[in-house]
């Protein structure tokens, strides 16, 4: 049990990403753990998604105390050893949904607990499907079908294509037809077979959405979804439980990725800088991720907009009441979601490649120099 008789007069400063299912748990668990630690103050800065994506942590561990990122930073975290390792405040009743736990280690250690679980899953609109003679799309050629009958009635289908979310999306597409993306630079980015059969499909896809959604991310999709009349479905993004809670204007709909396996894991963890600049500091930030960590917290981040990572969390079925179903109708998606590479040059792979992606979607050229490239890339990175 830690001991908070060196925490008098702490504060810790973090940083999240800018969304309410982001920073609204975190503030609104606070008092919790204030009740048990009065001397702790904790501050909350945040950044944009794109600086969630890509910001190099090294740097920011310099400046907060405590992170929240994503595991492809693992890597690169462990090779700097900007963070503490955390594998001392996991307990044996720690139950994560699918591989958000083992996501964040790398090399031996454990260098973030999973407060926020996400994976591609599909997204809809109740409210235009009522009108439509069809169900929601179980498979890859029934989504396609789905776009082809929306067209005729003015619809579209949806998409984050913008950089990296294209990427993502291939990556799911390249799993679900049985043939993940290499994760080390090592092997082989993509099977020959399946690089071209993925890429087609995308394409496709893209042409059934509306022009913009190449410059949509997850967050802009789905509030696109919510605000226009004009966009029936979306079979792979990072689902945003919050989106379908009854405060929304017109709430969305959460289903399994088509063909159920494959998915690109997604989720945030929070880490702890080694640059504590005292004992008191890391001892606090230290008692301040178990507590964000555990049940009874993860629970309370759903009263908040939140979307927690621990599984008693997903099975609560009031929890799942207030989402629509979120929960359980995109377990079994995140339990078999695939988690993208990690190695310490990968982010900068992650963003030239989602670039690459994009341009080519927009401006489409021979799709053997694309997949050549991003082989090179791949490999360069290592």
């Amino acid at each position: 049990m830690l001991s908070i008789k060196a925490m008098a007069s702490t504060t810790l400063r973090g940083l999240t990403w800018d969304h309410r299912r982001a920073i609204d748990p975190l503030l609104g668990t606070l008092p919790a753990f204030r009740r048990g630690h009065p001397d702790v103050t904790v501050v909350w800065d945040k950044q944009p998604l794109a600086g969630f994506e890509y910001e190099p942590v090294a740097a920011l561990a310099r400046r907060y105390d405590l992170l929240v990122f994503d595991h492809p930073h693992v890597g690169a975290i462990a090779a700097a050893a900007c963070l503490r390792p955390l594998d001392d405040l996991v307990g044996p009743g720690d139950a994560f949904v699918g591989p958000s736990l083992a996501s964040y280690r790398w090399g031996g250690n454990l260098w973030g607990l999973p407060i926020d679980a996400a994976t591609q899953v599909a997204v809809y609109r109740p409210d235009l499907f009522a009108a439509l003679d069809t169900g929601v799309p179980r498979t890859w050629p029934e989504v396609i079908a789905l776009g082809g009958e929306g067209r005729r009635c003015g619809r579209f289908l949806a998409l984050a294509l913008q950089g990296v979310h294209s990427l993502m999306t291939f990556y799911t597409l390249c799993a679900s037809l049985g043939a993940p993306c290499g994760t080390e630079p090592g092997a082989p980015f993509v099977a020959a077979d399946v690089g071209p059969r993925a890429l087609e499909t995308l394409r496709t896809l893209a042409d059934l959405c509306p022009p913009e959604a190449l410059g949509w991310n997850s967050i802009v999709a789905q509030d696109a979804m919510g605000d226009r009349d004009d966009l029936l479905y979306c079979p792979a993004i990072y689902g945003f439980a919050t989106y379908a809670e009854p405060d929304r204007p017109k709430p969305l709909r959460f289903a399994a990725l088509p063909g159920g396996v494959g998915s690109t894991l997604g989720g945030a963890g929070i880490g702890i800088s080694a640059f504590a600049r005292d004992p008191a500091t890391a001892e606090a930030a230290e008692a301040y991720v178990r507590h964000l960590a555990q049940s009874a917290t993860q629970r309370a981040f759903a009263t908040h907009h939140g979307q927690p990572a621990h599984g008693d969390a997903w099975s609560d079925a009031a929890i799942d009441r207030r989402f629509g179903g979120f929960f359980s109708a995109t377990r079994a998606t995140m339990a078999g979601a695939w988690v993208r590479p990690r190695y310490p040059g990968y982010l900068a792979f992650q963003k030239q490649a989602g670039d690459l992606i994009e341009a080519h979607l927009r401006q489409p050229g021979d799709d053997r120099h694309l997949l050549a490239d991003l082989a090179r890339l791949h490999a360069a990175r290592g």
